[in-house]
C-alpha cells in the first residue's frame, strides 16, 4: 500500500477527491481545506493499494495536479484497518505483482546519474574480479558481483525505452559506458602495478583457470543466462522483492567479464580480451532486451487487468441496484 500526499489548487481539489473516493482501492481519505501554504491549495491525503496506484496517479496527472500542486508517494510497511483489507479485496489483481510506473521511472531515474560514487564502486568492484581472474577464485568474483552498481543504469535503460524517454536513454548509456572504460583502465592500472610489487604475473592469466575460464569464453549460454539475469533483475525492481540476491546473479554477467578485459589488455593477450569484451556486450544485451521485454509484458498485463475491472465495475454496481418493487406488493397508502 502506498501513501498519498496530495496538494491541489481550490479549483482542482473537488475533481481529486471525487477521483479519489471513487476508486476502489483508495481508502483513508482525508481533505484538509486551505492547510497548505507553498504551493497554496488543500492538503488531500489518502491509502491506496498498490495494484491500483499508478491508476490512480495517472488520472492526477492527466487532471494536472503536479503542474500547480503536487503529488508524493510513500510505502506503507504496516496498516491495521478492515477498510484497508477491503481495498485490496475488490481492486483488481494482486499488490505483490502490481507496477507503479511512475515509481519505477524515479527510482531508476536517480541511477542514470554519473556520480563519483558510482564510479568508486564499479571500480572497486572491476579490480576485486581482476584479482579473482588472475588467482581463478570465484568468492572473489561473487564479492565483485555483491559490489558491481551497474544494474541501475541497465534498469533506467529499459524504463526509458519503454517510455520513449531519450534524454534518460542517454544519461544511462553514458553512466555505463563512462563507468565500465574508467573502471577497466583503473584495472589495468591496478594489474601493472601488482606485476611491479612481484603479487601477480602473466603466467598466472595464462594458466588453467577452470573456475573462471567461462568469463571470456561466450557462448550459447552466455545469451541465456543474461536475458535470465533481465527477466529476474525487472521482476526484482517491479515487483518489490529483495533484490540484493537478484543484483549478485546480473553482476556476474557484466563486472567480471570487463575485469578480464583489463587484466588481459594489460598483459597483451588480446584474444582473451576480446573474448571477454565479446561476454560483456552479449550479456549487457541480454539484460537490455529482456528487461525490456519483461517490461512489455507487463504492461500489457496490467492495461488487461484494468479493462477487466472496468467492465467489472458496472456489472457489480447492477447487481446492488435493488430490485423494483411491483405494483402489486407496495404498500398501500392509509387514506384515513
Amino acid at each position: 500500500m502506498l501513501h498519498l500526499r496530495v496538494i491541489a489548487s481550490r479549483d482542482q481539489s473537488s475533481a481529486v477527491v471525487e477521483l479519489l473516493a471513487a476508486d476502489p482501492g483508495v481508502t483513508h481519505l482525508v481533505v484538509l481545506p486551505g492547510a497548505a501554504r507553498q504551493p497554496a491549495g488543500d492538503y488531500v491525503t489518502c491509502d491506496v493499494v498498490r495494484e491500483s496506484a499508478d491508476g490512480v496517479l495517472s488520472r492526477l496527472q492527466e487532471l494536472g495536479v503536479e503542474a500547480r500542486g503536487a503529488i508524493a508517494a510513500d510505502d506503507v510497511e504496516l496498516t491495521l484497518s478492515e477498510a484497508a483489507d477491503r481495498a485490496a479485496e475488490e481492486a483488481p489483481g494482486h499488490g505483490e505483482d502490481a507496477v507503479v510506473w511512475d515509481e519505477i521511472a524515479a527510482k531508476t531515474g536517480e541511477q542514470t546519474v554519473l556520480t563519483g560514487t558510482f564510479l568508486a564502486l564499479i571500480v572497486v568492484a572491476t579490480m576485486i574480479a581482476g584479482i579473482g581472474v588472475l588467482l581463478d577464485q570465484p568468492i572473489l568474483i561473487v564479492g565483485a558481483m555483491v559490489v558491481g552498481p551497474e544494474f541501475g543504469p541497465l534498469a533506467a535503460l529499459c524504463v526509458a525505452l519503454l517510455r520513449r524517454q531519450p534524454r534518460v536513454v542517454g544519461h544511462s548509456v553514458k553512466a555505463l559506458t563512462v563507468g565500465f572504460l574508467v573502471a577497466m583502465a583503473a584495472t589495468a592500472l591496478s594489474t601493472w602495478a601488482l606485476t611491479a610489487a612481484g603479487l601477480v604475473d602473466r603466467d598466472m592469466l595464462l594458466a588453467e583457470r577452470p573456475m573462471t575460464d567461462f568469463i571470456w569464453r561466450p557462448d550459447a549460454l552466455s545469451w541465456v543466462v543474461g536475458l535470465l539475469a533481465g527477466v529476474a533483475g525487472m521482476l526484482s525492481l517491479t515487483s518489490k522483492k529483495s533484490g540484493s540476491l537478484v543484483g549478485v546473479l546480473i553482476s556476474v554477467t557484466t563486472v567480471p567479464a570487463a575485469a578480464n578485459v583489463a587484466v588481459a589488455s594489460a598483459y597483451g593477450v588480446w584474444h582473451e580480451a576480446a573474448g571477454s569484451a565479446l561476454q560483456l556486450v552479449i550479456n549487457l544485451a541480454a539484460i537490455v532486451l529482456a528487461g525490456l521485454l519483461t517490461l512489455v509484458v507487463q504492461l500489457c498485463w496490467w492495461r488487461h487487468v484494468a479493462r477487466r475491472a472496468a467492465h467489472a465495475v458496472p456489472r457489480q454496481r447492477a447487481d446492488r441496484r435493488p430490485a423494483p418493487v411491483s405494483a402489486s406488493r407496495r404498500p398501500r397508502r392509509d387514506d384515513g
